[in-house]
């Protein structure tokens, strides 16, 4: 194989998480309104995002035990869109059908109802888990950046989010997703990175690792890796791990090194690839590769450890098939520790 000539997808941002507090919908208004206006959406729909994001925050407020709202902008190719999240750590929705008719207001929120949040939103969703929690999500697309139609990423989906350690404003924590190149090669590539440490120095970390992966040439996991590798020398180092996904293969590869989860779930079962102990930017082992079927149905989920590495599938019903944003921030909203950058990236392939 020879060089690729692919170009990025979509890749990890800046995220603003807002905790749930007195003050929360007026600071969600506010930043949503902010990123809506500079990715040039229209007045009317720049408050039709801000009437989404209070109408979360207000539910947090009045529903759940603890939650965050995140708001962040997203660009797929040449595609722009602000994305809204809510998650909560409980006591979830009894009757999530019931919560999406229009109008429903238990406590006095503002009753346009969730459903009225997924109609205004061109992509929207969510997820309930009895006991444990709720993640809400709606995505508001730039009228002038809509996508055209492309088959070399039609198979498969993808999202992720990332959230700092509590008391730090970045994350060292990054994800990418680009595309091989080449008319009619839906092949993807993954990088999911744990730059050392916490704070600005591993947010720098992160940040040259995405360019390095982004400008790779190199045709497989092990070659990107070396490359950013290369990119990451006098740093501080990461973790870091490279995945293939090949829709028409059905067929997953791997190479990773360091402490990066790598797993890939087929209804209730989850088949985990391997990563070497090693420093990326400071001591690579002998890179090894490690392939996993990936069926129709099926998700790739790459996480750092800032999200424990003992959920199981099973525990999520539902969830793999909502949209990967929604997915990588049930995980997180569910599995990630306060101690630590967390990071998650997810690719579902759906074309059957």
């Amino acid at each position: 194989m020879g060089q690729v000539n692919g170009g990025v997808v979509t890749e990890a941002g800046d995220v603003c998480w807002l905790r749930a507090d007195v003050a929360l919908a007026a600071a969600a208004r506010r930043h949503a309104g902010q990123l809506a206006r500079g990715i040039c959406l229209s007045e009317e729909r720049v408050s039709q995002v801000e009437l989404c994001v209070t109408e979360m925050a207000t539910n947090l407020l009045k529903h759940t035990r603890d939650g965050s709202v995140a708001l962040r902008v997203v660009r797929f190719g040449g595609r722009a869109a602000v994305e809204c999240l809510s998650l909560d750590s409980g006591p979830g929705i009894e009757d999530v059908p019931l919560a999406l008719r229009d109008g429903t207001s238990a406590v006095g929120t503002l009753g346009i109802g969730m459903g009225a949040i997924g109609r205004l939103a061109d992509v929207s969703g969510i997820h309930s888990l009895r006991g444990r929690g709720t993640v809400l999500y709606a995505r508001f697309h730039a009228e002038d950046t809509a996508p055209e139609p492309d088959a070399r990423v039609a198979a498969v989906d993808t999202g992720g989010l990332t959230r700092p350690i509590s008391g730090e404003q970045v994350c060292g924590d990054t994800w990418a997703v680009r595309t091989m190149g080449g008319a009619g090669d839906d092949r993807l590539l993954l990088m999911m990175c744990d730059g050392l440490g916490h704070g600005p120095l591993a947010a720098r970390v992160a940040d040259r690792a995405r360019e390095a992966f982004r400008d790779s040439r190199r045709p497989g996991p092990s070659g990107v890796l070396e490359d950013v590798h290369a990119g990451l020398r006098g740093t501080r180092g990461a973790a870091v791990a490279i995945a293939l996904v090949e829709p028409a293969e059905q067929r997953v590869r791997l190479s990773g090194v360091g402490n990066i989860s790598a797993l890939v779930t087929v209804a209730a079962s989850r088949t985990a690839l391997l990563s070497m102990p090693g420093i990326v930017g400071a001591h690579l082992p002998r890179l090894r590769t490690f392939d996993a079927e990936f069926p129709p149905g099926a998700a790739l989920v790459l996480h750092s450890d800032g999200v424990s590495d003992r959920w199981k599938p099973g525990d999520f019903p539902g969830l793999f098939a909502q949209d990967p944003t929604l997915v990588a921030a049930q995980i997180l909203n569910q599995a990630a520790v306060r101690r630590d950058d967390a990071g998650i990236v997810v690719a579902a392939h759906r074309r059957a």
